[in-house]
């Protein structure tokens, strides 16, 4: 048999990503990077210890604004990961297991998520000081 006419396998045409498989994946994903997330929590707190100017030079870079996009990633995976591990959780207890309410709480952790990192933001904000 020619390698032309060989048959494709079924997943490569038929396979539509699912709204369940992506947030599976993102749920993964953002595990993963949580952990480089807390690599940098520690280089942070080892610059508190290391005295004023390294601790000078960390809030320079946090506070620029590449520094600020990843917190902010940084935000967003954490409140993601939260909201699906609460999510996964009640699917434990053997509830909203029906297709329609896991379509129905993937939108919500999706939702959810967003809305906590700008409430998180919004309380961070809130207690700067301007000037």
């Amino acid at each position: 048999m020619n390698n032309k006419d060989r048959p494709l396998s079924p997943h490569l045409f038929i396979y539509r990503p699912q709204l369940t498989s992506l947030l599976s994946i993102v749920h993964r994903g953002t595990g993963a990077a949580l952990g480089i997330g807390a690599v940098l929590l520690v280089v942070w707190l080892m610059t508190i210890a290391a005295g004023p100017e390294a601790y000078a030079l960390a809030k320079e870079l946090l506070g620029s604004w590449l520094g600020q996009l990843i917190l902010l990633g940084i935000t967003w995976m954490s409140a993601y990961h939260f909201c699906n591990g609460i999510r996964h959780l009640v699917w434990d207890t053997g509830r909203c297991l029906e297709i329609s309410s896991v379509y129905r709480g993937g939108w919500l952790v999706i939702v959810m998520s967003f809305v906590l990192t700008g409430v998180i933001w919004g309380i961070a904000y809130a207690g700067m000081e301007v000037g």
